[in-house]
This record gives C-alpha cells, structure tokens and sequence, in this order.
C-alpha cells in the first residue's frame, strides 16, 4: 500500500548566477544615471529657495523693529540691530530674531543697507560674486 503522504526532500536553494546580478546591477545604475541629476538639481535649488525665506524672515524682523523704533537700522548698524540693541535707539523691544542674525544657506553674512527709504538685503549666492546665475544668482529681497 501506497503512503498517503509522500514526502519529497527539499531541493536546495541555489544562489543566483552572475548573469542575473550583472543584470540586476546594470538596472540599478541605469536608475541611478537617470534619477541621481533630477534630485541633484532640485537640491541645489533648495539653498537659494531657503535664502528667500530667510531674507523675508529678516525683512518681517526690519519692520517690527522699524514700529517700535520710528525708523529701519543704519548700514553701519546692519541686520545687528535686530540682535543686540545700538546703543542710541529708543524704543527698540528686541531682539527681533531667535538665535541671532543668520548665515546664508552658503554660510556667508547677508549683505544689508538703507538708502533713502529703501531697505536692500542680498545673498551672493553659492559664488560669493555679485550676479551669476542659477545657484551663483544673487537673492534679495523683493522691496
């Protein structure tokens, strides 16, 4: 009489053959080669999207101080003003920024001036010149 169950011995498993990883690994590369640029560039796009939202931090910072204190910091006083008080401002109520004045995305000082009423704050961008373009274009402030 037959057993009711026959048992079969499990077959060992094999590995994969070279071929297969030498395909699986050219598919791995041609992903990278087309998705590694895209998320390259939008990377580098972030600094200059993050130096825009520091300068209107800073500039929302310039107008509070410019309520309590009838007028905008001098360029000699700079974005300073917003972190320790010049010694002859009345009515400053500061500091106007948490953790002092920041660094650009690219960790150089924001560039600040006042010209007759018109407050300028500048990054150089990723090149530290004036002009450029695209991650080395300058970004200010939209006054």
């Amino acid at each position: 009489m037959k057993a009711l169950f026959t048992q079969k011995t499990p077959r060992k498993s094999r590995g994969f053959t070279l071929i297969e990883l030498l395909v699986v690994l050219a598919i791995l590369t041609l992903l990278a080669g087309l998705v590694g640029p895209k998320v390259l560039s939008q990377l580098g796009g972030a600094k200059s999207k993050t130096a825009g939202v520091q300068i209107a931090d800073l500039q929302k910072a310039l107008d509070i101080f410019k309520l309590d204190t009838g007028r905008y910091p001098t360029t000699e006083e700079g974005l300073d003003a917003l972190a320790k008080q010049p010694g002859n401002v009345r009515g400053w109520n500061g500091p106007y920024l948490s953790g002092g004045v920041p660094n650009d995305p690219w960790n150089n000082p924001y560039r600040y001036s006042y010209n007759g009423g018109r407050v300028d704050i500048l990054s150089l961008g990723s090149d530290g010149q004036p002009g450029g373009e695209g991650e080395a274009a300058d970004v200010r402030n939209a006054q």
